[in-house]
């Protein structure tokens, strides 16, 4: 609907009633606003409502695509993106840049994946892996588009050495981190019975923990999933009353429902802003069926290679991939590029792409899962 909005609006781009809400659009600080604001909420959110136990059973393939998967994605998206550019469009565009546009569009959005999981009737092994992957992979993609934007712009001497060193700092130190701050705050819940108080000790947990984590540079995605994970299953057992966690997971599930909404209207709006001319909306149209067509590639890989082990149906590469939505995390990522030529056209291709993904893929996902589900 704002999608809509904006639309109309721009047919209306000479009045100025149009232009100063153009402006107000403008100063909003997209990156600023997901990446340090709303994520660790939304996170921590859809965390809280995920099964362990469930995740567990699907382990190795949320792991393999979550992490090699995104990697794979990342180089093929980029490479085929350079030749599509400099050949096709004649966009004179660095191999570098086609990488950085690869790694912030290869992760699955997890506010966009687990809204759309709420509407299907996906077998519990299939919507877990999907949920646990868009989990997971956004912090390994943030590593990833962080480590390439280093070489992008040239501040930094990347070697294998201190690639490595920053994967390991970010994602398994927010992982350990997600995991002491999870157990510390299970302890607080559990010495008290009063679900107000208990409500602003998660509260205090999602934004002291995300800030922290940003300032001793780990990653702060990774950790408020698995903060999130820890209360949502041992806390739920071990430190909540019946009436506390009724409470609790009601007011996050508000929390989740309203900052959703709050997203995808910003993401509308969006458009306002953003530059287009005829090259950028055909190449974008171009890219999206190939980045479909890699994320299937992506999928099916780890699914030969665990074969029985993955424990999935049939069809669940395709449900995977038409079901695998972008959203808001790589519209932020393209928003926080520094000024290049290039920003404009990554910021406008990726937005065509999160638009497809969002409107095709998340209005029609509950007609594709049910029609492979009943076949």
């Amino acid at each position: 609907l704002s999608l809509i909005f904006s639309i109309i609006l721009i047919l209306f781009a000479k009045t100025s009633i149009v232009l100063s809400f153009a402006s107000l659009i403008d100063h909003i600080d997209f990156n600023e606003a997901l990446m340090h604001g709303m994520l660790s909420f939304l996170l921590f959110a859809g965390a809280l409502h995920v099964d362990i136990s469930d995740l567990l059973e699907q382990k190795f393939i949320i792991l393999l695509l979550a992490t090699l998967g995104v990697v794979f994605s990342t180089f093929l998206i980029g490479t085929i993106s350079f030749y599509i550019f400099n050949n096709f469009f004649s966009i004179p565009i660095d191999y570098i840049y086609c990488l950085l546009f690869g790694s912030l569009i290869s992760p699955t959005d997890p506010i966009a994946v687990l809204g759309i999981l709420k509407e299907t009737s996906a077998p519990k092994s299939l919507e877990t892996t999907i949920a646990g992957e868009s989990l997971f992979n956004d912090g390994v993609g943030v590593v990833v588009f962080a480590v390439i934007l280093s070489l992008a712009v040239g501040g930094a001497d990347i070697s294998l050495s201190k690639i490595s060193f920053l994967f390991i700092e970010e994602a398994v130190g927010g992982v350990i981190f997600g995991l002491i701050t999870g157990y510390l705050f299970f302890k607080l819940l559990k010495s008290v019975d009063n679900y107000p108080l208990e409500i602003m000790l998660t509260l205090a947990l999602v934004m002291g923990g995300y800030s922290l984590s940003s300032y001793l540079h780990l990653s702060g995605p990774l950790a408020m999933v698995v903060a999130g994970l820890f209360i949502g299953n041992h806390g739920k057992m071990f430190a909540m009353s019946e009436a506390t966690h009724k409470q609790l997971f009601s007011f996050w599930e508000l929390i989740d429902e309203f900052l959703n909404a709050l997203l995808f209207v910003l993401i509308g709006f969006e458009v306002l802003i953003i530059s287009f001319n005829f090259n950028y909306i055909v190449t974008g149209a171009l890219l999206i069926p190939l980045i479909l067509l890699v994320r299937f590639i992506g999928i099916s890989i780890p699914l030969k290679l665990l074969g029985s082990k993955a424990n999935l149906s049939k069809g669940a590469g395709i449900v995977m991939t038409w079901c695998g939505l972008r959203g808001g995390i790589s519209i932020a990522l393209a928003l926080s590029l520094p000024e290049s030529p290039e920003r404009s056209l990554i910021i406008a291709i990726t937005y065509i792409v999160v638009a497809f993904s969002i409107l095709v893929q998340g209005l029609t996902s509950k007609k594709v899962v049910d029609s492979i589900v009943d076949a």
